[in-house]
Parts: C-alpha cells; sequence; structure tokens
C-alpha cells in the first residue's frame, strides 16, 4: 500500500520558545526613580500619582508597620470586649431564665 502514495507526508513544525528574563522588583525600582525625577522637576500630575499609588500600595502602614500594628492591637482588644461582653450577658441570661424556661417545658 505505500506504492499508492501520491505525495509526502507534512513534517511536524518545530517549536522554538525562547524564555525571558522578568524581574518585576527591577522595574518596581525603575518607575519609582521615574516618578521622583517627576516630581523634582515640579509635575503636579506626578505627585497625584505619587500619592495615589502610595494609598494602593498601602503606603505609610508598610514603613515600620507601626500604624498598622497598633491598628491590629486596638481591633483585638475590642473584640476581646466584645466576646467578653457577650459571655457574661448569656451567663446572666441563663442563670436567671434557664430555671423558669426548665419549669414551662416540664
Amino acid at each position: 500500500m505505500a506504492f499508492l502514495k501520491f505525495s509526502k507526508l507534512p513534517k511536524p513544525q518545530g517549536y522554538e520558545y525562547k524564555p525571558r528574563y522578568w524581574n518585576p522588583q527591577k522595574e518596581a525600582l525603575e518607575d519609582r526613580l521615574k516618578q521622583i525625577e517627576e516630581v523634582k522637576v515640579g509635575d503636579t500630575e506626578a505627585v497625584k500619582m505619587r500619592i495615589a499609588n502610595n494609598f494602593r500600595r498601602g503606603g505609610y502602614a508598610q514603613r515600620g508597620g507601626m500604624y498598622k500594628s497598633r491598628q491590629n492591637r486596638q481591633s483585638n482588644r475590642t473584640l476581646l470586649l466584645v466576646v467578653a461582653v457577650l459571655v457574661l450577658l448569656s451567663y446572666w441570661l441563663l442563670s436567671v431564665y434557664l430555671p423558669e424556661l426548665v419549669k414551662a417545658l416540664e
């Protein structure tokens, strides 16, 4: 049957993949340096962009983390206080109303 072939079969196409190296930290550094240069020139749009980027990245909370850790501590204290109040309230309600509820169910 091989003699009935009139044309050649196509060969598989080659695959050439050349990976590219990308350094996101270097790109971020270049962007920051470019923004600093624009701010030095006195461009108001550059100042607006810098402020917006600081808000997006977390800005001042990332510098030392003092503000963020203070907020975490305050949040934990508030949560602990709420849990303690709920536990005390439920204990009081159960001690006062549980005997009456048991009598009503019997």
